[in-house]
């Protein structure tokens, strides 16, 4: 059975910087696409970041130019570097992978990792 589990978070300040990973464990063949979500109170969750087995990348508007998003394929991890972190970018964290493994597809999501950005 594959998990994923996330790690990274916690408080910053304003402009300052954090990094959250998520890392795939269990048997796996590929996994295809990874992406990153924040969820917001009152909010739905939205896909904020997204890097596909290609490493092509695509960013909200909002974080585009201050988030990266990477991937090492090797250890079956995404990460999300976030730089000029604001107060509006506080929220809970999700990771997401889509891939292939020893139960056939699947479609996860880490537990959540919550940032918060002092105002």
């Amino acid at each position: 059975q594959v998990h994923l589990v996330e790690s990274g978070g916690g408080l910053v300040q304003p402009g300052g910087s954090l990094r959250i990973s998520c890392t795939a464990s269990g048997t796996i063949f590929s996994i295809y696409t990874m992406a990153w979500y924040r969820q917001v109170p009152g909010k739905q969750h939205e896909a904020i970041a997204v890097i596909t087995s290609q490493n092509y990348t695509r960013y909200i508007s909002s974080v585009k130019g201050r988030f990266i998003i990477s991937r090492d394929s090797a250890k079956n991890t995404v990460y999300l570097q976030m730089n000029l972190l604001k107060p509006e970018d506080t929220g809970v964290y999700y990771c997401n992978a889509e891939g292939d493994g020893s139960d056939g597809a699947f479609n996860l999501w880490g537990q959540g990792t919550q940032v918060t950005v002092l105002s």
